[in-house]
């Protein structure tokens, strides 16, 4: 079944190393057209890493487009070019948190900001963890710190709003409601 919008070619607008902004013509389902700016962006993972003792080891970084620490499960985008999402999650798992996953188990795929930018993030519950040597790749994860929470506080920090961040708020009540 259609929808009756066509998109157009998309003009390119500005590129970056995270997105990618084109203009598009939109054409109504009543035949009118109307431009719309889209964001392109190659789409991110998360895991949320829970150790033996039932910990969630989270990161508390600095996010400047917000000028906020936010604590967050470990995560990143899919920069490396036809990497699986599984692939991607163990390399940034590797990179902020210094541990890699014996078993990742696909908790959601889910699109944040579906109004302008094509983003889709998928998130992982890692589990059977063991330690390899943190990867840092950026200026913001040499300074992030490392915490480990018992998973039904985090989750409780979750509901209390004082973890706002929405991968993290997701994969958190994801991963407490699977046995």
């Amino acid at each position: 079944m259609s929808s009756g919008f066509v998109i157009g070619p998309e003009r390119s607008l500005a590129r970056t190393s995270v997105l990618h902004l084109v203009e598009a013509e939109l054409t109504l389902p009543d035949g009118s057209t109307s431009p719309r700016i889209i964001a392109r962006h190659p789409g991110a993972v998360a895991v949320v890493p829970i150790d033996p003792e039932g910990n969630v080891i989270l990161v508390r970084q600095f996010r400047v487009a917000l000028d906020i620490d936010l604590l967050e499960i470990p995560a990143g985008k899919r920069d490396v070019r036809d990497e699986p999402p599984e692939v991607t999650a163990q390399r940034e798992l590797a990179e902020e948190v210094g541990f890699e996953a014996g078993t990742l188990e696909l908790l959601t795929t889910f699109i944040p900001t579906p109004g302008f930018c094509d983003e889709v993030v998928h998130i992982y519950r890692g589990t059977e963890l063991s330690a390899v040597p943190r990867n840092v790749q950026t200026a913001e994860e040499r300074y992030m710190s490392i915490e480990r929470w018992p998973l039904g506080e985090a989750v409780s920090a979750v509901h209390r709003g004082e973890i706002p961040d929405a991968k993290t708020a997701i994969g958190l009540l994801l991963a407490q409601a699977r046995p």
